[in-house]
């Protein structure tokens, strides 16, 4: 299960839990260096802070040559202040969720009044409230109503047969996206595994091949977190292989194929394969022409607008702060776009104005995001890591006030 950072290592930054790491090897910084293909002044101003090390390729070339998890590296996932009451609320159901998403496949064992309750129209209409929550990153409110919403669709799933039986696991898949979402924004990555896990098997059970399709694309988003870009670039091969094959694609279909080639990007981005990476994303663009429209399709939310907010997150992978500015200054969101979404378009231009030296914009970035969606703003290990940098380069007002509610001074 994923750890716990402690209230003693919480307020560590990236580069000191690095440092630990390396020492824990008995490594010097040259061996670091080298391993990992750092010179050593990098392994130096990593260590000390005085470099940001918020770039998930950075960290995963670490990781693999400290043969650790990143979150090792991250520490995520991290616990609230205890004055910072909402955050506190947050996490409060993470283990009432994790506890649901264990019984999965496991006889649910339901009393009378449960079976008597199973209503499917009631669980479509909670399973849409969900997604809700989601879309508004109201950590808070997801966390409160997924534990027994999953219990009661496992419930269902197990009485029910044919057609309902098949529409219940494909409420069931959407229920473990939105606990997925609700873990992995909160830091707990083992357990947002568990929930992908659960989301394929659910998947399946729909009979859906687009269904199915779909849960896999989260499923490469696991391997592409670890590093294992061979892996997620053969789920995601899979993917495009079996949609290309479709004979006049639908708009689901069309909508997948954009959303497996903005994946297939950022995995190639993470991986270091530049001119790949701006090919899929071009991919990306001719699916988002095709449709016309923005969509979200089994809650994918694919694309014109969301394309258009990739083409500043792939600068941003890369450390290309001047071309993330760019774009970012050219991206026009529609009236009633996700907060969730929002919230990461402000993370990624605060951290494109960072990378392009405009601390001031980056802050106000960072501000905005946190407007959107406090706790998963909080929680992102990027924006903790960039505040903290800024902080120990130079600390200032509105600044150290973020910094606090990070918990990173």
């Amino acid at each position: 299960m994923a750890h716990h950072a402690d209230n003693a290592t919480s307020a560590e930054n990236n580069g000191q839990r690095l440092a630990r790491l390396r020492v824990r090897r008995r490594w010097t910084q040259q061996r670091l260096a080298t391993e990992a293909g750092y010179s050593l002044a990098a392994i130096r101003a990593f260590e000390q802070g005085r470099r940001s090390l918020d770039r998930a390729a950075v960290v995963l070339a670490f990781a693999q040559a400290l043969d650790c998890h990143p979150t090792e590296i991250t520490g995520a996932p991290y616990m609230p202040p205890q004055a910072d009451h909402d955050g506190q609320a947050a996490v409060a159901s993470v283990a009432a969720v994790r506890r649901a998403l264990m019984r999965h496949g496991r006889p649910a064992r339901p009393t009378d009044a449960e079976a008597a309750a199973v209503d499917l129209p009631d669980l479509k209409t909670r399973v849409a409230e969900a997604n809700q929550h989601r879309q508004a990153a109201a950590l808070t409110r997801s966390g409160e109503v997924l534990p027994a919403l999953l219990r009661d669709l496992q419930v269902a799933a197990e009485l029910t047969q044919g057609d309902d039986r098949r529409a219940v696991f494909g409420l069931l898949a959407s229920a473990y996206e939105c606990a997925m979402q609700y873990l992995y924004k909160l830091g707990h990555t083992s357990d947002a595994t568990l929930a992908t896990e659960r989301v394929v098997w659910a998947s399946r059970e729909t009979g859906d091949p687009l269904r199915l399709l779909a849960a896999h694309w989260y499923d490469a988003g696991e391997f592409l977190t670890i590093g294992e870009h061979d892996e997620a670039g053969a789920i995601i091969d899979d993917a495009l292989t079996e949609l290309g094959s479709v004979r006049s694609p639908g708009p689901e279909a069309v909508s997948l194929r954009g959303a497996f080639h903005l994946k297939a990007s950022l995995n190639l981005a993470r991986a270091q394969d530049t001119r790949a990476a701006v090919r899929h994303l071009g991919k990306a663009q001719e699916a988002a022409e095709e449709l016309g429209e923005d969509r979200n399709d089994f809650q994918l939310q694919f694309g014109p607008t969301n394309t258009s907010l990739w083409s500043v997150s792939l600068p941003v992978e890369m450390g290309r702060g001047k071309d993330a500015v760019a774009r970012a200054e050219k991206v026009k969101l529609p009236a009633g776009y996700s907060r969730e979404r929002l919230s990461h378009f402000h993370i990624d231009r605060g951290r494109a104005y960072f990378y392009n030296g405009q601390r001031e914009e980056a802050l106000q970035s960072f501000l905005d995001a946190e407007r959107l969606a406090p706790q998963a703003t909080r929680a992102h290990s990027a924006v903790r890591e960039t505040v903290g940098t800024m902080i120990r380069t130079r600390k200032r007002g509105e600044l150290v006030e973020l910094g606090i509610r990070l918990g990173v001074v």
